[in-house]
């Protein structure tokens, strides 16, 4: 999940999401009553305790990245502590996925997601618990790599959840299963997870649904906000086939670098062309792979698309015209057409869409727990994505997906003094997450499973 581009939206329009709440409860609409003010404190004070745990666990998972569908370690981690917890554990759904159930009496089901993996970025924090190892792939190469999405601070933010309800068992009733997914970054693990049978293993269906995400607003900070909260995504290749040769009688080939070329431009007129210019989309480019030495025309050259979307319909359209300009390139540099371009769909998520009731149902407890200007629950939808709704998609399940604040809030305030809306962003090597913030993380996410599972009759 990228959330850059959420900090300055969020920076402008808090003060706008706090009214809002204070003026639909000034209409007369019935707000949701927060938690009791001694069952907060009380999930608070235990994870408070359990806070050097906490802090050791994250640290050690930071250290340690692991990429998509090689998360076997922080797997085995999520395992062992459930286990020891007293949670069912089934491990290897979806390959690494992880999915511990704790039932505790009659009540709703609630499932809580965390997601694993890292990225391929080299990470230069200078953290004393920075990760420095690369990490060596199936085909023995070696890529750098580091949480630098916050990840270690989800599954962190996960087993506090399940500690804290463990501690607090007297306290509810229902079904608590917690899941930590493999390959977010990749938009795969979710539907990899379905995919192995997720829904067909006997576990208890959910009655709702939560996941959180680290994001460089202040520490302290959640944003809950009912309705498209992200955009849809899809990962894919386009390769076009030329005729190779020699780099000296271009003549005698058909060049696929140059097909590449022409289309990576013509696709920029789909979103200014073909688009509504109100309407969100964004196409991009984020590699072209061709060739290896100067004097060689290759056969092939591969251009990895990214597509964000709100609709289906712009979604399409987007497709459409990939194909339409990719083969009217082909066309124009002579090629046959039974070598016309091919399109390769790797990963696709639809848009994120948080569920109306579940979020004012939450959002009071958060209130309480932070702060009401600490809970900003009206902001403009962003073209960043996710995969956690995919889980859901075939069971319609009310969901709710939370940003934490996780950045050092004197670092956030520099950088809004400076002209810039935010300290850093995920996916840079200087991402990071204030300690201050794991403890927050799992109250966050213990205050959302309470306000459910709580009987409060």
């Amino acid at each position: 999940m990228n959330a850059r581009h959420v900090v300055g939206i969020v920076m402008r329009s808090a003060a706008f999401g706090c009214m809002l709440s204070a003026a639909t409860t000034a209409m007369g609409e019935a707000a949701p009553a927060a938690l009791p003010a001694s069952l907060i404190e009380k999930a608070s004070a235990l994870i408070d305790a359990d806070g050097a745990h906490l802090t050791t666990l994250f640290k050690d998972l930071h250290r340690h990245p692991e990429i998509a569908f090689t998360e076997t370690r922080t797997a085995a981690i999520v395992s062992k502590q459930l286990k020891s917890l007293g949670f069912t554990v089934t491990q290897g759904i979806g390959k690494t996925g992880v999915v511990g159930v704790l039932a505790n009496g009659p009540g709703p089901t609630v499932w809580f997601r965390a997601d694993m993996d890292a990225n391929a970025v080299r990470e230069t924090t200078g953290l004393p618990y920075a990760a420095s190892a690369k990490q060596r792939l199936a085909d023995g190469s070696e890529i750098d790599v580091m949480h630098a999405c916050g990840h270690d601070a989800h599954v962190t933010w996960l087993l506090g959840l399940a500690r804290a309800m463990v501690a607090m068992n007297g306290d509810w009733s229902g079904t608590l299963v917690v899941y930590a997914q493999p390959a977010e970054e990749v938009g795969l693990g979710a539907q990899a997870m379905v995919a192995d049978g997720l829904w067909q293993r006997g576990f208890p269906k959910p009655d709702y649904a939560f996941g959180t995400h680290a994001a460089p607003l202040p520490v302290g900070m959640v944003l809950s906000s009912p309705g498209v909260r992200m955009a849809g995504v899809d990962q894919l290749d386009i390769t076009f086939h030329g005729v190779g040769g020699h780099g000296s009688t271009p003549q005698m080939t058909i060049d696929p670098v140059v097909m590449a070329a022409q289309a990576v431009l013509a696709y920029q007129t789909i979103i200014s062309r073909n688009m509504d210019p109100q309407t969100p989309a964004v196409l991009s480019v984020g590699s072209i792979e061709a060739g290896r030495d100067n004097n060689v025309i290759p056969q092939t050259a591969v251009l990895k698309l990214n597509l964000r979307w709100f609709t289906p319909d712009v979604r399409e359209l987007m497709l459409e015209r990939i194909d339409e300009i990719g083969n009217g390139v082909a066309l124009a540099a002579g090629v046959a057409s039974d070598a016309m371009p091919t399109r390769l769909m790797k990963g696709n998520s639809g848009p994120l869409v948080n569920d109306k009731a579940l979020v004012a149902r939450v959002n009071p407890s958060f209130a309480a727990l932070l702060g009401q200007d600490k809970v900003i629950d009206q902001f403009p939808a962003v073209m960043g994505s996710e995969d956690f709704q995919e889980a859901f998609a075939s069971l319609g399940t009310p969901y709710a997906f939370m940003l934490i604040g996780v950045a050092p809030p004197e670092l956030v305030a520099k950088a809004r003094a400076s002209g810039q809306q935010f300290p850093y962003s995920n996916h840079n090597p200087d991402f990071f997450v204030d300690l201050a913030a794991i403890p927050i993380g799992a109250k966050i996410n213990t205050v959302a499973v309470l306000s459910v599972l709580t009987n409060r009759s």
